[in-house]
């Protein structure tokens, strides 16, 4: 069985954690929800025709140069995307359109972000 005694600088050193993150939240400044709950309006185009991946079950959250391809981009295809993932390395770096590893999160998937030029209209 567990003892619930804890030593006294435990329960001293938690009662200040505890003081210094209620001051913290107390004095932070108030944020705009508006702000933060803006719907993404960045628009995208397409510089090629390029495909559209989603990652696989066991990939993690950064598509890679294997992962399943959902459809295509037609070239000039203007797309919605405000997420930028970044690949460490590895298969998540593409050799399309001057190579890399960041991938636009675009509805569908991930396209490789030297693919896409941000849009005009925007």
């Amino acid at each position: 069985m567990r003892s619930t005694n804890t030593h006294p600088r435990v329960r001293r050193a938690a009662a200040v954690a505890v003081a210094v993150l209620g001051a913290a939240l107390i004095t932070a400044p108030a944020t705009s929800t508006a702000a933060a709950s803006s719907p993404c309006t960045s628009k995208w185009t397409a510089v090629q025709r390029i495909a559209v991946r989603k990652p696989a079950w066991n990939e993690g959250a950064v598509a890679t140069t294997h992962s399943p391809i959902v459809r295509h981009l037609r070239r000039g295809e203007t797309v919605t995307s405000c997420i930028v993932a970044v690949g460490r390395g590895g298969w998540s770096e593409y050799h399309e359109c001057g190579g890399g590893s960041l991938w636009r999160i675009v509805p569908g998937g991930q396209v490789p972000a030297g693919c896409l030029t941000r849009s005009a209209k925007s």
